[in-house]
């Protein structure tokens, strides 16, 4: 009974937390990248320049502050009372506020610095020499994104991409907050080993923990066998 009781709760909120990292992590690829490249690219004027600094200051927040601050803003943000979610009753749309949606937008928001910061550095390393020639050889400004920056950047992106993955693959206040513990939809498993440990079934606790673990030695194995990677001149 225990054994079956076990694997038809462990394994639905590892696929949930899976599925959450996946997805939180291809948004990142796809509107982090750009992001984080115009954020290397030297601005032209004072204006541009600070907004910058304004905008990395932002992102770095979940450095910062406590995942339940966040998730308690993400809450109001997105409650059917104000804010977006009020603007998405208004036009006949659920509200985000308890869906696995929500907890892709909680995610992106708090995965986001550890995404941006090694893709970022990344960029930076490209020599303006590259650049130069590029613009020369390539004039579309996308192609020239696509075909020379993106290589030139794979090792950062895809050391962010690892550690974004793990990063949200051990979230627990932001998608307490936001999403609660609805089964196969919002629980994952780390609010999973948390109810465990409430109900004193240290057993079920151990055993989820334990598979957090192993993902975690193998996330972390593969971000510094890229990292190596990195440091080759």
């Amino acid at each position: 009974m225990m054994s079956q009781f076990l694997i038809s709760d462990m394994l639905l909120p590892v696929w949930v937390s899976i599925k959450l990292a996946s997805i939180t992590t291809l948004c990142l690829l796809l509107f982090a990248t750009p992001l984080a490249y115009w954020l290397a690219k030297p601005s032209r004027g004072n204006v541009v320049g600070r907004i910058k600094i304004l905008l990395m200051g932002i992102i770095a927040m979940p450095l910062v502050l406590p995942p339940t601050v966040i998730g308690f803003y993400l809450l109001l943000l997105l409650s059917p009372s104000v804010g977006i979610g009020q603007w998405l009753i208004e036009h006949n749309i659920s509200p985000l506020v308890f869906t696995f949606e929500g907890l892709v937008i909680g995610s992106i928001i708090y995965s986001l610095p550890f995404y941006i910061q090694p893709v970022y550095a990344q960029f930076l390393r490209i020599p303006q020499s590259v650049m130069e020639v590029a613009s020369l050889l390539e004039p579309s400004r996308l192609r020239r994104f696509i075909k020379i920056v993106l290589p030139q950047a794979r090792i950062g992106i895809i050391l962010g991409g690892l550690i974004s993955f793990a990063h949200t693959i051990g979230e627990f206040g932001v998608v307490l907050m936001i999403g609660g513990s609805i089964s196969g939809e919002t629980k994952v498993v780390s609010i999973a080993i948390y109810e465990q440990v409430e109900a004193l079934n240290y057993e079920a606790a151990h055993l989820m923990s334990g598979i957090l673990i192993i993902m975690g030695v193998i996330m972390v194995a593969l971000i510094a066998a890229v990292s190596r990677l990195n440091q080759r001149p």
